[in-house]
């Protein structure tokens, strides 16, 4: 039993020894990356290394000119090698020596090269801190035929991950420099973060929308709730939805090119911020062809809009067709109107084929999808289109429903801009019908 305690206490003391030894043999010398201030430790300092904890992940490193001894993540020092090699290693560093940045903007990606293009390593977060490593030689950002003024920073983050990411989201600055300065460097962020925070959580529509509700003319072949630009901050994919384009990317970023304008990463658009109402979008296309839109924020609710219109629509149609529908003309024939929007015309044989073509046929539907300049109110209600059911042939008409009956007269020769007609034909053709 004694002989058993005996060699218990001989192990214990012999654990001891052997951790005494050897945390006193040195490992080699590492480079710290980032500050530890309750240390007085800054980044570029030069530490013995002791002892690697691939449990806790930390070396304990020894603080210099002194016998003191701490433990600091692995992934805040460079590997330990000769104190030649690590000096050495350190004139890499020394542009950047005790420089951080402040990033801009939410979501810049970080790079595993110094590379546009590259896979991405992380994503920062606006207002987060990294360590400036290095400045690397990489491929140049470009905007449209421009590169981007800026440099590709190899960059630290407090988890450790490192990797290039391009500087012109970046704010650097000193970690000597005093909290006033950095408070003056953290308002201008804000400022930008406002800028372009404001532009990725709007609702963004087609900028002739607002023409259209001011002017009260709301042109339903070109409002849709569907159109307009989803900055895919919230959704996820960013879309341009116009009538002549409908094209969509996954959200993956997005990055200051100058002033208020900004790129999106790995998508050919860009955006710059007019005002925090207006952008303006780029979009480049295959052929490298840059196409450019316009955008606004609405109050007004699209989908209450197009509801009104049509509704503004079946009313003014509703009041051809009350009382008489039928209405007569001993030179043009007999039009009919019926509640579906639908009409019959028969006799119109002196019309063929100046104004209407061989073989229309009878029937057709009647709708209203021209607006009338003010200056023809009162002398007209509106504008009339009939869309023959053969041919499809659409014929408008300026009308006037009188108390004796409909007076039509013809717009074949006149010229509609922005679905207004605002003008009559020099010697226009006049039909009028009877109730």
């Amino acid at each position: 039993m004694k002989h058993a305690v005996g060699f218990f206490i001989f192990l214990v003391v012999a654990l001891c020894l052997f951790h005494v030894i050897s945390s006193s043999q040195l490992a080699g010398y590492s480079m710290l990356l980032w500050d530890v201030p309750e240390h007085n430790l800054q980044d570029g300092d030069i530490v013995p290394v002791y002892i690697k904890s691939n449990i806790s992940q930390v070396y304990v490193v020894g603080i210099p000119h002194t016998e003191d001894k701490i433990e600091v993540p692995l992934w805040k020092v460079t590997d330990p090698k000769s104190k030649h090699k690590t000096k050495k290693l350190a004139v890499q560093y020394a542009d950047y020596l005790h420089r951080y940045a402040h990033v801009a903007l939410d979501g810049l990606p970080v790079r595993s090269e110094p590379v546009n293009t590259s896979k991405q390593v992380y994503r920062l977060r606006k207002n987060e801190t990294i360590k400036i490593l290095y400045k690397g030689k990489g491929q140049p950002v470009m905007v449209g035929n421009k590169p981007l003024e800026g440099d590709w920073l190899r960059i630290l983050t407090q988890d450790g991950t490192q990797g290039w990411c391009f500087s012109n989201n970046l704010k650097l600055f000193s970690s000597n420099e005093t909290e006033s300065d950095i408070a003056v460097e953290d308002e201008v962020i804000q400022e930008e973060d406002d800028t372009i925070k404001g532009m990725l959580t709007s609702r963004w529509y087609p900028s002739y929308y607002s023409v259209m509700i001011k002017s009260k003319r709301i042109d339903l072949t070109m409002m849709n709730t569907t159109y307009g630009f989803d900055t895919g901050a919230s959704s996820g994919s960013v879309s341009l939805n116009m009538p002549d384009i409908q094209i969509s990317w996954p959200y993956g970023g997005i990055s200051k090119v100058s002033g208020t304008t900004y790129k999106y990463d790995d998508i050919p658009l860009q955006v710059t911020v007019k005002r925090p109402d207006f952008i303006v979008v780029r979009y480049t296309d295959q052929n490298g062809k840059p196409q450019d839109y316009e955008f606004v924020t609405i109050e007004e609710n699209i989908s209450d809009l197009i509801i009104d219109e049509v509704s503004r629509r079946n009313t003014e149609l509703s009041r051809i067709c009350q009382n008489a529908s039928i209405f007569m003309s001993s030179n043009y024939g007999e039009l009919t109107f019926s509640s579906d929007n639908s009409f019959m015309w028969t006799g119109y044989k002196l019309l063929v084929p100046s104004l209407i073509p061989q073989g229309a046929g009878n029937s057709g539907t009647v709708s209203i999808e021209y607006f009338m300049a003010d200056s023809l109110k009162g002398q007209f209600d509106g504008v009339l289109t009939f869309t023959f059911d053969r041919g499809n042939k659409k014929i408008n008409f300026l009308y006037k429903l009188e108390e004796s009956g409909i007076r039509l007269e013809d717009l074949s020769n006149v010229v509609i801009k922005n679905k207004t007609v605002s003008s009559r034909a020099l010697s226009p053709l006049v039909l009028f019908f009877a109730r």
